[in-house]
């Protein structure tokens, strides 16, 4: 997958090529592509921003630059994403989506966002990670990249491994622990030194069955509403560990 991400700060993207992200472009399975919109500007000194029409608080990103750059990479051929708080929130469903595109293009607003021309003369979609605000769009865009990026098959040890994580299997992660088996007196659960594969697995849903009920009640009755598909084993774990112990 090929990612060209627009920005005013290109130095902000730094962490992209390290850990797996960074791995995974070393492999060829991603390519990053980190464009300074200030080299399109027309303007004295480069100037990407200037004062809203009508007033207001803020500076905006000016829709020459962003233009004359969409046009040089050729935007128009390329899924482009704007990260807006306005958009959709990421889940699993939309990153599952933009994988299948071999060329993406993000643009990261900054200040009080860009002119709207800009987005309504190309084809972007606006994506968020949440309800909140950020100083501009790169921080987002890096959640994105790297979100995605654990769903390009190889970038992981397995796909298998990619959705079966935290919250993709519709659970939250089970407690996991390593050594010493003996820290300032917390001792390792002994079901996980048993050697019982079985063991460990049950212990394991069990753990995320009820940690996803305490800390994320809507996801752990959307669990239990899908119920339909699960193996008889899980479903009789729910049904008396879980259920019952909270009538």
């Amino acid at each position: 997958m090929n990612v060209d991400i627009l920005t005013l700060f290109p130095d902000m993207f730094a962490p992209l090529s390290m850990s797996m992200i960074g791995r995974a472009q070393q492999k060829g399975l991603l390519h990053v592509n980190v464009v300074n919109i200030r080299d399109y500007s027309t303007e004295k000194r480069s100037r990407t921003d200037d004062a809203p029409f009508g007033g207001g608080p803020g500076m905006l990103m000016m829709a020459q630059p962003i233009f004359d750059c969409l046009e040089a990479l050729d935007g128009a051929h390329k899924k482009l994403i704007y990260m807006s708080p306005r958009g959709r929130v990421i889940d699993r469903a939309v990153l599952e989506d933009l994988v299948r595109e071999e060329d993406l293009l993000i643009l990261c607003g900054h200040y009080e966002g860009v002119d709207q021309r800009v987005l309504d003369a190309w084809d972007f979609t606006e994506l968020s990670i949440g309800d909140y605000v950020l100083t501009g769009g790169e921080l987002p865009a890096m959640v994105l990249v790297d979100a995605a990026a654990r769903l390009i098959p190889g970038v992981l040890s397995s796909r298998e491994g990619a959705l079966g994580e935290s919250v993709y299997s519709g659970l939250l992660e089970y407690p996991q622990y390593t050594q010493p088996r003996d820290f300032r007196g917390r001792k390792v659960p002994e079901v996980l030194l048993s050697g019982d594969h079985g063991k460990v697995d049950a212990w394991r849903l069990e753990q995320a069955l009820r940690i996803t009920k305490e800390k994320r009640p809507a996801l752990f009755e959307e669990y239990v509403k899908n119920r339909e598909g699960l193996d008889k084993d899980t479903d009789k774990l729910i049904e008396y560990n879980i259920v019952r112990k909270s009538e």
